[in-house]
């Protein structure tokens, strides 16, 4: 039987939203009010990933972290995020973009500091073989484990899984 064939096109609200993490906690609570849809997905694109996310005020994209291999670039639409780097803090409005070369090593993360919701969309590639490092906690993601099979796996930073 053949799959049904994907959209080439459909209102962005369409495509189911996805709340919460995949973090392990402790580290999933900490992510607030975070929704995601997954618009790339919803075409069948592989190469590469598309989501418009939705933060509430005190959510956070993600933990401050930073990729081996994927690149990764947001858009804010709305609202005001503070994107917190190595280098610190800037505050991002409406209109500003921000981008994240792979293997750089500079952490990085959005916070909702503010009253109001804000809308963005993420891009980033999907690489066999990244790992994601998080500076400030004991957390890796692998992408692919030891016998070299595609995985998505948080771990301890001695190797240990949750």
């Amino acid at each position: 039987m053949t799959a049904p064939a994907k959209p080439t096109a459909l209102p962005a609200l369409a495509v189911p939203e996805i709340r919460g993490s995949g973090y392990p906690e402790p580290f999933k609570s900490r992510m607030g009010d975070r929704a995601k849809r997954r618009l790339g997905e919803a075409f069948g694109i592989s190469q590469f990933g598309v989501n418009l996310v939705v933060l509430g005020p005190g959510a956070q994209s993600a933990l401050r972290h930073w990729h081996t291999l994927e690149e990764e670039f947001v858009y804010l639409l709305e609202g005001e995020l503070v994107l917190v780097t190595d280098a610190g803090e800037t505050t991002l409005c409406a209109g500003d973009c921000a981008g994240y070369p792979a293997g750089s090593g500079n952490g990085h993360h959005m916070v909702n500091r503010s009253a109001a919701a804000a809308r963005y969309l993420e891009v980033g590639g999907r690489c066999e073989g990244d790992v994601a490092f998080y500076p400030d906690d004991d957390l890796l993601w692998v992408f692919r484990d030891e016998r070299g099979q595609a995985v998505e796996t948080a771990a301890h930073k001695d190797g240990r899984a949750y």
